[in-house]
């Protein structure tokens, strides 16, 4: 046996396929660090199942042969789809948004599609689960709608000329084009179908995983919306794709497969950060919108009503850049913190009751019915009652209260904004911020200061793409993990592409060393 042959044969007798998984076994990850196989992974493992360590955490993560065959087939439609795309018009996608559209607008498809969300919703419920964000409303419904009309009406981007270098002889373009395959995973939230299906308008195609939660809501859009509108624009197969499975496996082997050009992930802090670690140690890009929670700040010249309208506005729903932490300056706790309390408790009127986090040494400045009250706040598994106010630290002023109907936030006196800004940037996941201020000089520097993508100077709820921007939104990132690289905050569908670069020659004689073009020989 030759040494090459030998070599092959001794790493072959060093690879091969994972079967099964022993109790205690040391399983390496991050170059210098051993997980262990618990008693509970080694029972369950399987051959054909695979196993992802996530070299950021040391998770041992096991994908069953059924779910990681449900997100490769699904990612292989939506791979084949885009293979097609470049013969697909952008009258037939204008056309697929407005089918739709159409579809979600029509009773007897809506109807259909709403009895599949009460049961989702029932199921929530009776699981203890939070269902503010899963009901479908008919605001939801319009909202919809608009999202589908916006991409519609939407011009198209593909082949765009984003900039032209003229050289004597020939010109270089820098175009817009498809990026690939987008996969995404959302949380329970039905309405995001429409945000997600948003990439189609610059040729790309998605495959997408909901939560467990709506997993019945996605799966009537899809039966009675979206499959029928794709068919009818006449859009390849397999354009947009749910992965149809309740499992969180699921979405750990959509995101592990690199044919992925994009990862996109929404839901909860912790369960998106592990996603996009998996997708980037599969080499894919990944644009990742998990925790949120606004701030608000009033200075030393904030304007009382607008301080009390920044608050109440602020607290309509709980979603990601609904209030979480607002501080006053020390020099107007004596007009302001009554406004604020004000404000709370109205925002509280308009759902059901109020909740509120302060340092102990902040609590002594509240009036004794708010130090001593109770109130029946409203939990995910219904409601109970609690005090009015609890201590926290500084440090909890990271923590994003996810309230269902009873608005919930902290409150911090700071010595004045400079001190604020250094706990945002501290505490905060970094994403939106408001300074209630009436001295232009305050919001240039609390601009300058705050290490936020999102800056305002009043409520915090417009940090939203389809509301701000008209451009319904894939998700919102915070910069908790570093700024963005050439991109901002908003992910819509018409910024998931790729640029590509197209020379037109009109000189036959274009030489990089000047010689002349022979004559011909024949």
């Amino acid at each position: 046996m030759d040494d090459v042959t030998s070599s092959r044969a001794a790493n072959a007798a060093r690879t091969g396929p994972l079967d099964a998984l022993a109790l205690g076994q040391a399983i390496p990850f991050a170059g210098d660090h051993v997980a262990f196989v618990t008693q509970e992974l080694a029972a369950a493992f399987r051959s054909g199942d695979r196993l992802v360590v996530v070299q950021d955490s040391g998770d041992l993560l096991r994908i069953p042969a059924s779910e990681a065959h449900a997100a490769g087939s699904a990612v292989a439609r939506a791979a084949a789809a885009f293979a097609q795309m470049g013969d697909v018009s952008d009258v037939a996608i204008t056309a697929f948004f407005e089918a739709f559209a159409r579809r979600l607008e029509d009773d007897t498809v809506w109807a259909a599609i709403a009895r599949a969300n009460a049961a989702d919703v029932e199921s929530a419920r009776s699981r203890g689960r939070s269902t503010t964000r899963l009901a479908l409303t008919a605001g939801m419904r319009r909202d919809m709608v608009a999202g589908l009309r916006v991409w519609r009406d939407a011009e198209p981007s593909r082949g765009r000329v984003l900039e032209q270098v003229a050289h004597a002889g020939w010109t270089v373009d820098q175009l817009m084009a498809p990026l690939g395959v987008v996969g995404f995973v959302f949380e329970g939230r039905p309405n995001v179908f429409a945000d997600a299906t948003g990439v189609i308008r610059a040729g790309n195609t998605v495959v997408f995983r909901i939560g467990s939660d709506a997993l019945g809501t996605a799966r009537a859009i899809v039966s009675h919306a979206l499959d029928p509108a794709l068919a009818e624009a006449g859009l390849p197969e397999g354009s947009a794709v749910l992965v149809d499975s309740p499992a969180h496996a699921a979405g750990w082997a959509m995101f592990s497969d690199n044919r992925l050009a994009l990862a996109v992930a929404r839901g909860s802090g912790p369960a998106v950060a592990q996603l996009g670690a998996i997708a980037r140690q599969a080499g894919t890009p990944v644009s990742l919108h998990g925790t949120g929670g606004a701030w608000l700040v009033a200075d030393a010249t904030a304007d009382a009503e607008r301080f009390y309208a920044a608050v109440f506005h602020s607290l309509d729903r709980k979603v990601c850049n609904t209030l979480n932490v607002c501080c006053i300056v020390e020099a107007r706790v004596h007009d302001l913190l009554p406004v604020f309390l004000d404000a709370l408790q109205a925002a509280g009127a308009r759902r059901q009751g109020c909740k509120l986090h302060m340092t102990p040494t902040d609590t002594v400045r509240l009036p004794e019915a708010w130090r001593t009250g109770r109130g029946t706040v409203v939990r995910a598994d219904g409601p109970v009652e609690e005090a009015l106010v609890e201590p926290i630290s500084d440090a909890d002023l990271a923590h994003e209260w996810e309230w269902e109907e009873t608005p919930e936030l902290s409150l911090r006196i700071v010595a004045d904004v400079e001190e604020a800004v250094a706990l945002f940037n501290t505490y905060s996941p970094r994403f939106a911020a408001s300074l209630i201020s009436d001295a232009a000089a305050a919001h240039a520097r609390f601009y300058e200061k705050i290490d936020a993508p999102f800056v305002g100077d009043g409520f915090t709820r417009w940090v939203d793409g389809q509301y701000a921007l008209d451009r319904p939104e894939l998700g919102l990132s915070n910069w908790q993990n570093g700024r963005l690289f050439a991109r901002g905050g908003v992910l819509a569908g018409d910024g998931v592409f790729t640029v590509r670069t197209r020379v037109r020659q009109t000189d036959l004689n274009l030489d990089r060393g000047g010689a002349p073009t022979p004559p011909r020989v024949s």
